[in-house]
């Protein structure tokens, strides 16, 4: 796979967006009324855990890092047990993820199955049916980002 080339670094590159944005300078203040930053990790004791949708089976768990589900631009941890298969479904949006712990194989309709191992990335265009796999001895945490509402749609085709 091809990278893109480019002269910029990346605090140059935030800088320029957030500087075209809103005419971020050193003076700019910073006030507690913006959003703010975070860092979570995976076993963070203060994370809120709750069950999955009702699509899923047990032993799937939901934590929401940042926004609120039903709107727009949330972030979650998705958590599965070694062994678990995630069914067929679907989300009206489409989603950004990052693996953060385990060995997970996910499959779209139409494309070939992909074994993602810790650190990786993927991408689910909306409305494209996928299901998935957690392989190995531990347990997989999936970070997903949304653009749209976080929703699971079940799909009974096959992929």
């Amino acid at each position: 796979m091809s990278r893109p080339s480019h002269n910029l670094t990346l605090p140059a590159i935030l800088f320029a967006a957030l500087g075209a944005a809103g005419a971020l300078n050193a003076e700019t203040p910073v006030t507690p009324a913006l959003d703010r930053p975070l860092a979570l990790s995976e076993t963070a004791a203060d994370l809120q855990w709750g069950d999955c949708p009702a699509i899923f089976p047990p032993g799937c768990r939901i934590s929401v890092l940042r926004g609120n589900p039903a709107e727009p631009g949330a972030d979650v941890f998705l958590r599965v047990p070694a062994g678990y298969t995630i069914p067929a479904h679907s989300h009206t949006s489409a989603e950004r993820m990052v693996l953060v712990s385990g060995q997970l194989d996910v499959t779209y309709a139409g494309h070939p199955t992909v074994s993602l191992q810790r650190g990786d990335y993927a991408y689910g265009p909306a409305l494209l049916p996928h299901t998935a796999r957690c392989n190995g001895t531990g347990a997989c945490t999936l970070f997903i980002a949304f653009n749209a509402a976080v929703d699971a749609l079940p799909f009974a085709g096959t992929l």
